[in-house]
């Protein structure tokens, strides 16, 4: 469908005689004609700006909106604006169907356009926007898909779910994928769910409530990534960043991680796939060492640990969780951590070697635990690090 995009953004330029480009209505570009033209000013800075960087800056948008272009069934005549960057008027052809508006495309406005061309390129607009609708049902409907599937109970409502993926998806079911856990997701309007065009590689979006699934202590959204090979994620990492930094219908808090899947092929594994981008996205809040965004391969005893029942906590170490106790807590972790060597911990944690061993002993006290034994070492290792995975 992209390709289709560039056929009818190269039409535009013909009409007109400029290049054109494409963005859909947050901005985000679509299309772009080519730049054959031995003036430089034709690339000025916000058509530099938006291909560079694949958007157009707060303050164009904010300017172009001004001039009712989201509303107008016609060419829109926009006038230069130094303060907001705009240094040569433009010409916007709102694309639109069924009565709303689903993109723009832009070129530098010229007094020589006559009305039959702009009436031809309109029509070039109104094909464009069709392609642009179409395009979003299909984004809702895999979305919608995706959200029944990762919640839907082993069965048949799974395997209807699972068919339903499959026919919005069309051929790209039976490609590699990961997921995409973001965790925890505000939605805004609406969904809350970004479209599908907004995140890199995706073929489907959704958002799920806290505890639609066990084990999901928060609001999550999930992105379902086409890879181009099962041994390179990075197409899936890479759109966890960009998940991270927040869209107009929703957005990743500061707080946010993302967790990436596991590769797989076809559908039947997604529902597995999404424990460990959620697993992987509850590691990297516990641990940030992990980064902003964890893969599943690298979480290393999170794995084991995410699969706990949610608020599982051994009775011994219960005590020890109680806010009160909480340098007492850091403390062993942080010395069970350093493998028990009393003199990292020590200077991990700032204090003399002395007062370590007075917080260990109030420690085995308190639980009932002998530090010096190593299955009550584990245990309470265990019982810490998935303490914050509750976080």
């Amino acid at each position: 469908m992209r390709g289709d995009y560039q056929e009818l953004v190269d039409e535009v330029s013909a009409l007109l005689g400029a290049p054109a480009t494409l963005e859909d209505r947050d901005f985000r570009l679509i299309a772009f004609g080519a730049h054959d033209s031995e003036d430089d000013a034709v690339m000025d800075p916000v058509r530099t700006r938006s291909i560079l960087t694949r958007r157009s800056t707060a303050e164009v948008r904010a300017w172009f909106e001004r001039f009712g272009i989201a509303r107008a069934t016609g060419p829109v005549h926009i006038p230069a604006a130094t303060d907001a960057g705009v240094f040569r008027p433009r010409l916007c052809l709102p694309a639109r169907h069924g009565g709303v508006v689903h993109g723009y495309v832009w070129l530098l406005d010229s007094a020589g356009h006559t009305a039959a061309q702009l009436t031809a390129a309109m029509e070039v607009a109104a094909r464009i926007g069709a392609l642009l609708a179409a395009e979003s049902r299909a984004g809702a409907d895999a979305g919608r898909a995706l959200a029944a599937l990762l919640t839907a109970r082993p069965g048949r409502g799974r395997d209807g779910a699972r068919e339903e993926l499959r026919a919005a998806l069309g051929p790209d079911a039976e490609e590699v994928h990961a997921l995409v856990c973001v965790l925890p997701w505000q939605p805004g309007d609406g969904s809350g769910a970004p479209g599908p065009r907004t995140v890199p590689g995706a073929a489907a979006v959704c958002v799920l409530p806290a505890g639609d699934i066990e084990g999901l202590p928060l609001p999550a959204l999930a992105a379902l990534v086409r890879l181009r090979s099962a041994s390179v994620p990075a197409p899936a990492v890479s759109a966890a960043g960009r998940l991270l930094q927040g869209n107009g219908t929703g957005q990743a808090p500061p707080t946010a991680r993302a967790g990436v899947s596991a590769p797989r092929q076809g559908l039947d594994a997604l529902p597995g796939a999404w424990h460990e981008a959620v697993a992987a996205a509850r590691a990297a809040r516990a641990r940030p060492r992990l980064g902003p965004v964890a893969e599943w391969g690298a979480i290393g005893p999170y794995r084991t640990l995410a699969a706990l029942p949610a608020g599982a906590v051994d009775p011994a170490v219960q005590p020890l969780l109680e806010p009160s106790h909480a340098e007492l807590a850091r403390t062993a972790e942080v010395f069970l951590d350093c493998a028990g060597q009393a003199g990292r911990a020590a200077g991990e944690l700032r204090i003399h070697r002395q007062t370590l061993y007075y917080r260990l002993s109030r420690v085995e006290r308190l639980t009932g635990l002998d530090l010096d034994d190593g299955e009550d070492r584990l245990l309470l290792h265990m019982a810490l690090k998935t303490a914050r995975l509750g976080h």
